[in-house]
């Protein structure tokens, strides 16, 4: 989906087409969150002031290529899961038995629906992760990316959580909805709380 001009991408995610929809767009804007700590990553190698962190940061880079890899893969995995239980909400329901075999089709399709946005948030955490340490160690004169970065992080975060819940909220596998809402529940609660604080640093570091 991505391999599509960032133009095309915007067209269609504003179109009536079922896919991409939130999900691959938070995955997007996750890679996008990502790809500006590596800007700063990069901005800040090779710089005698900050010889002493150009082996973290170079860590860091290797890092930040992996999260931004998966995230933009999940732009397409949150459309290849929607196809299915876009199917199962069309199966007929005209008997008990066409019901029953809907609902059994539906209720495996929304695994996976719940799935892929669960690890496009998991994926924001580790990018948040990376972009406080691209705070403390990169270069002064791009700090400003790491905090616009860190709130595209945050905000993929929140909308994967939205588009968990949509989905969690017709399971009725009541233990695996549990499982999944609780994990969620915790990343977003932890890191929406660090995407705030490395926000307020970076602003502080350039306003002081």
């Amino acid at each position: 989906m991505l391999k599509k001009s960032c133009e095309e991408f915007l067209d269609i995610l504003g179109s009536k087409e079922p896919v991409p929809g939130g999900g691959g767009a938070c995955a997007y804007v996750g890679a996008l969150g990502i790809a500006l700590g590596s800007m700063v990553g990069n901005l800040t190698l090779g710089k005698k002031k900050y010889q002493d962190v150009e082996e973290d940061i170079k860590e860091l880079l290797l890092k930040s290529r992996d999260i931004k890899i998966e995230l933009v893969k999940l732009v397409d995995k949150d459309a290849e899961a929607f196809f299915p239980l876009s199917q199962a909400y069309g199966l007929p329901k005209n008997n008990e038995e066409e019901k029953a075999e809907r609902d059994k089709v539906l209720q495996n399709a929304l695994i996976e629906a719940s799935n892929v946005p669960l690890n496009i948030a998991r994926c924001c955490c580790k990018a948040i992760d990376l972009l406080e340490e691209y705070s403390r160690k990169g270069t002064r004169i791009a700090i400003s990316d790491v905090g616009v970065g860190v709130y595209f992080a945050k905000a993929a975060l929140l909308g994967a959580k939205l588009n968990v819940l949509i989905n969690t909220n017709l399971m009725k596998d009541e233990k695996l909805k549990e499982s999944v809402e609780t994990e969620l529940n915790e990343l977003v609660a932890k890191y929406s709380k660090k995407a705030d604080e490395i926000f307020i640093y970076v602003e502080n570091s350039i306003t002081r």
